[in-house]
């Protein structure tokens, strides 16, 4: 099978012929012009002394030339593998000597590339799995109310007879749950906002106390039989009034949700609290809950795609604060933070 010369045999053999040409022609010439033979024989034998080093001059240029290409052939062969450019080696002319430079550069910067390319690709993996968690919690946190809505309006429907009490109680029970996807898609719309970088603070000045009375009064109608105490005196903080409502309200209703006891919400000079003696959370769990779309094995912590303590994390992070676990399994929780 036919093989293609390496840089020096192709040098060579070009040369080695020339040259074995060049040393027959001059010989000829020696032969007609010289009368003395010895005279004759000695001139031939050092014009073919001559030929020979000088071919073997060429030869070690032309190998240290093969060599150097193939150092260069290494990076390029190389390039997807090295983590870094280790090969080090002299050129004995500029060119070459600034190939190598430009190759070392072009090496470095596809490093950079590939690092750039692999660390784009993790972070497209992370959302797309943040993705595929999302559409689960939507699709998890909506069929239950939707649900409910589908059948107790397919009763409505079918049966026209039914008492007047019972209608206006099935169709409490179609507004209450059209409430609760009305609330999960406000949460959702609320964090793909903290997500693009799109939310902003709308600072002013408001007594927290009054606004966690104004709370209480809005869990009143879906925990009816629930108490919240609320002990402090009145304060005056300065912050984006909305946010911090929707702080209270979720930290207020998830310790209604996981506990059967009195809530209390407990405004210091320096933090607020909010103090439940339920179910608790586990010392696996206490770090995670807090996380996007974070689902425990056995409790859902936030009925609302996994995002309502995430969303308090990044509400109180751009108020400059952050949000303070202590909880104890079957004793109890205290969410608290600082404003």
């Amino acid at each position: 099978m036919y093989r293609k010369p390496k840089f020096t045999e192709y040098v060579m053999a070009r040369l080695v012929t020339l040259g074995v040409f060049v040393f027959i022609l001059f010989a000829i010439l020696l032969t007609l012009v010289m009368k003395d033979p010895k005279d004759t024989l000695l001139s031939i034998s050092l014009l073919g002394l001559a030929f020979v080093l000088f071919i073997f001059a060429v030869y070690r240029g032309a190998k240290r030339m093969q060599n150097e290409l193939e150092v260069i052939s290494r990076y390029l062969k190389n390039i997807e593998k090295i983590e870094e450019v280790e090969y080090e080696t002299r050129f004995f002319t500029s060119e070459f000597e600034e190939i190598n430079a430009n190759l070392i550069r072009v090496l470095k910067n596809a490093k950079k590339r590939e690092d750039i390319k692999q660390r784009y690709n993790a972070k497209l993996k992370l959302k797309n799995r943040q993705r595929a968690d999302m559409i689960s919690a939507i699709a998890h946190e909506f069929r239950n109310p939707i649900a409910s809505i589908m059948g107790y309006s397919q009763t409505l429907v079918e049966d026209p007879d039914i008492p007047q009490a019972l209608q206006e109680k099935f169709l409490g029970k179609v507004y209450n749950n059209g409430q609760k996807i009305e609330s999960l898609l406000s949460r959702l719309i609320l964090w793909n906002k903290f997500e693009s970088g799109d939310a902003t603070l709308h600072p002013s000045r408001f007594d927290i106390v009054s606004l966690a009375h104004e709370v209480k009064t809005v869990l009143k109608d879906p925990y009816k039989d629930r108490d919240i105490e609320i002990i402090g005196e009145e304060r005056t903080v300065e912050a984006d009034r909305t946010l911090i409502e929707l702080v209270l309200k979720n930290l207020m209703e998830n310790a209604l949700k996981y506990s059967k006891e009195t809530v209390t919400v407990k405004i210091d000079a320096d933090r607020i609290s909010v103090i439940d003696r339920g179910t608790g959370i586990s010392e696996k769990d206490l770090g995670k809950v807090t996380k996007k779309f974070y689902r425990s094995g056995t409790h859902n912590w936030d009925n609302s795609m996994g995002l309502g303590l995430s969303i308090v994390k990044t509400i109180l992070r751009l108020h400059g604060s952050e949000l303070e676990i202590e909880s104890k399994l079957d004793e109890g929780s205290t969410f608290s933070f600082r404003i």
